[in-house]
């Protein structure tokens, strides 16, 4: 068991450029049978993603996310270009137990439950049980999978397999969080959750990239966002920067009567601004469908689906990091598990392998025995002699029959004289 590395472990693999993903020029060009360039999937970008935040790759299907993706958790190699992982080449395996990932497909053992699927993962991280268990529960109730816990994967829905998925992402309490479409299959109450949850890891220090279709997501959570297409970053930013529409102006405050619209209407037209409306405002949809559901919750209606998750987990680290203290101390269980064997007295081993010889070359010699009884002639069997102080064996009668004179059968046959006349 190794304890989670420190912010300060961190801070160093990082460096002082503060970024925890970097990538220069990266290129991947994916070749056909002849060795012939087929698809230039990513072309030439740039990208620095800084400790802390909560950035957003977006783009068409087929503008290169996934790929760079994938580049990033070192699964494809690139064409060209380089990429540093907290200050570490991508490929680099030391720097995988601080990186969750969220795949676009939940590829899981459907006919494991959700308890067993996050314990088979902590396996994979060298928790012990104590810690897996502990993990498990705060997980299963942050995404709000307890009541099902113990129905197969198979027989989930795709919004309650993305819930899972990002808690097998959060297992390991990672440093660096790679969502690709996190809200796929969720419904408007899942999305918000995962929204919610997405900026409370961010404020607890960890460095979130997004992929996601959905922009209204991304524009509430994201700090920066780059647009590819082609595989080229065709625009990179800050939210605000990319959406502020710099030529106009927007007054927001309470209801106005008509006769105060009039005069602010006349006040816009003796300044000159005659391009002017008047609007009430509208609240987003999403807004509307969680307030009826949250109105439902708490009348008591029952729901058979995922249930609200919960408060965020403990063990998910804040920006201090957090150092577990398993409940023995997992240096004296690695030394016993490594320790030599003790050594055995030389008089036991010589007379162990002595009995071993023996017992050997008994079945040898039993296997020769039977082998050449089995090669042997077998002997031709006699009758027996009958003697004097013996009685003959008794001789079973012949059955007979229709024709019982055996002359009758040697004329019929040619071997006899035939019946006589």
């Amino acid at each position: 068991m190794t304890a989670a590395p420190s912010s300060d472990s961190i801070a160093q693999a990082v460096g002082t450029s503060g970024d925890v993903v970097r990538c220069m020029g990266l290129t991947k060009i994916f070749k056909d049978f002849w060795l012939r360039n087929r698809v230039r999937a990513v072309d030439k970008i740039d990208l620095d993603i800084h400790r802390g935040e909560l950035f957003g790759l977006l783009g068409p299907n087929g503008s290169g996310k996934s790929t760079t993706i994938k580049m990033i958790l070192g699964l494809l190699n690139p064409t060209a270009g380089r990429i540093s992982v907290f200050g570490k080449r991508a490929e680099d395996v030391a720097t995988k137990k601080m990186i969750g990932y969220l795949p676009e497909e939940s590829y899981l053992y459907r006919f494991l439950n959700a308890r067993e699927t996050l314990d088979y993962y902590g396996r994979l991280f060298y928790q012990n049980r104590h810690q897996r268990k502990r993990r498990v529960d705060m997980l299963l109730e942050m995404v709000g999978l307890e009541a099902v816990q113990r129905r197969p994967i198979g027989e989930y829905s795709k919004g309650m397999q993305r819930r899972i998925g990002l808690a097998q992402a959060l297992i390991n309490d990672p440093h660096l969080l790679i969502l690709d479409e996190p809200t796929t299959g969720l419904d408007p109450i899942g999305t918000r959750q995962i929204k919610d949850l997405l900026l409370e890891l961010k404020s607890r220090g960890k460095t979130i990239l997004l992929c996601s279709h959905l922009l209204s997501d991304v524009e509430d959570v994201c700090d920066r966002v780059a647009i590819m297409y082609g595989g080229k970053v065709r625009q990179r930013g800050t939210v605000d920067e990319l959406l502020t529409v710099q030529d106009k102006t927007v007054l927001e405050t309470s209801h106005l009567d008509e006769d105060t619209i009039n005069e602010i209407r006349q006040v816009l037209i003796k300044r000159g601004h005659t391009d002017h409306q008047f609007n009430q405002p509208r609240q987003k949809l999403e807004s509307l469908f969680l307030d009826i559901v949250h109105q439902a919750q708490e009348e008591g209606v029952a729901t058979a689906g995922a249930q609200a998750g919960g408060r965020i987990a403990e063990f998910l680290s804040d920006e201090h990091g957090e150092v577990y203290t398993p409940v023995e101390d997992s240096q004296d269980v690695l030394d016993s598990l490594t320790a030599a064997p003790a050594a055995v007295p030389e008089v036991e081993v010589s007379s162990i392998l002595k009995s071993e010889e023996a017992a050997a070359e008994e079945a040898s010699q039993a296997n020769s025995e039977i082998l050449r009884q089995l090669s042997m002639p077998q002997p031709q069997t006699t009758e027996p002699q009958a003697t004097p102080s013996q009685a003959p064996p008794e001789q079973t009668p012949k059955p007979k029959g229709p024709v019982g004179d055996k002359s009758v059968l040697d004329g019929l046959t040619g071997d006899g004289p035939g019946p006589s006349n």
